[in-house]
């Protein structure tokens, strides 16, 4: 696959051959069915140098096109932020949010969030696209978040999230220190009844699958540093779950966490690890460690 102007040139392979486009686009690249019916209601498909239909059956050698790479609303307010790229190319962007912003508006006409900024980076870049996140992080919560550059990108990035092929590491500063070197917190997340915002353990609650990696406890603070993956992305779960078992965030006010140590929760999306949906490639990028973090652990 190469992009071709506005457009992603596929060559139909051996294997592919005598198959339909519809066949093709859904089972061997992975778009969703309301991704190709959009597609096909706009012209967006042709083969060799014709429109396309779906039905129409493919040859070794066709080349297939997808006008996936137009200008588009940007969907937010453009923004003049900093931008900490991680990882770009045509299909996505890999950014290292600070802290204190929210991911993306909450409200229309909404501004100050990582989404706005995004937009102002591709507006000074020459591109007009649309903002889409494929995951989000907490307005206090820094570190590696993803977004991508195309519709058919953002449904086969989704679609790696759910099946859980993006993996993302976070790091914690967590009070206490924990009774095993590593482990697994497997406890239901729900919604709390008497607060608008926080979330608890529930029975009646989502699963919610923690583990985690002790990477070094402090004795002279009573404080640990450790790595964590998800196998589920409830809100706030990591820091529900650490709470819920007695070792609360460092900052964490809204879930116990001890304050005056750092303005926010001592929690960073360290790393960002998956195969790049059309090269192939294994893509794994850190986000450096932030300051306010790094001033909790002694000087050596």
């Amino acid at each position: 696959m190469q992009r071709f102007g506005e457009w992603l040139e596929i060559k139909i392979p051996k294997e592919w051959a005598q198959n339909t486009v519809f066949h093709v686009l859904s089972k061997e690249l992975g778009a969703s069915k309301s991704l190709i019916q959009k597609w096909n209601s706009s012209s967006a498909i042709k083969r060799n140098n014709s429109k396309a239909d779906v039905n129409h059956q493919l040859q070794t050698g066709d080349r297939l096109f997808l006008h996936i790479f137009g200008d588009e609303d940007y969907g937010v307010l453009p923004e003049y932020q900093t931008i900490d790229v991680l990882y770009e190319d045509d299909h996505l962007l890999i950014v290292n949010k600070r802290a204190g912003i929210d991911t993306h508006p909450n409200e229309a006409h909404q501004k100050g969030t990582l989404a706005n900024g995004i937009a102002y980076y591709y507006q000074s870049n020459g591109l007009q696209i649309r903002v889409r996140h494929i995951h989000r992080l907490d307005k206090d919560t820094s570190g590696a978040i993803i977004f991508a550059k195309h519709d058919l990108a953002h449904s086969l990035l989704n679609h790696a999230l759910e099946l859980r092929k993006i993996k993302r590491t976070y790091i914690a500063i967590i009070e206490g220190k924990l009774p095993h070197p590593k482990g697994k917190i497997d406890q239901p997340i729900g919604r709390d009844r008497h607060h608008a915002t926080r979330r608890r353990v529930s029975p009646q609650g989502q699963r919610a699958i923690t583990h985690y990696q002790v990477e070094q406890y402090v004795a002279t603070n009573h404080i640990s540093i450790v790595s964590l993956q998800l196998d589920t992305g409830r809100t706030h779960q990591i820091r529900v779950h650490l709470s819920s078992i007695g070792h609360p965030i460092i900052g964490d006010v809204l879930y116990g966490g001890k304050k005056g140590f750092i303005g926010r929760q001592a929690l960073h999306a360290l790393k960002v690890a998956l195969i790049h949906p059309f090269t192939a490639e294994k893509i794994e990028v850190e986000a450096d460690f932030p300051t306010d973090m790094l001033s909790l652990l002694p000087k050596n």
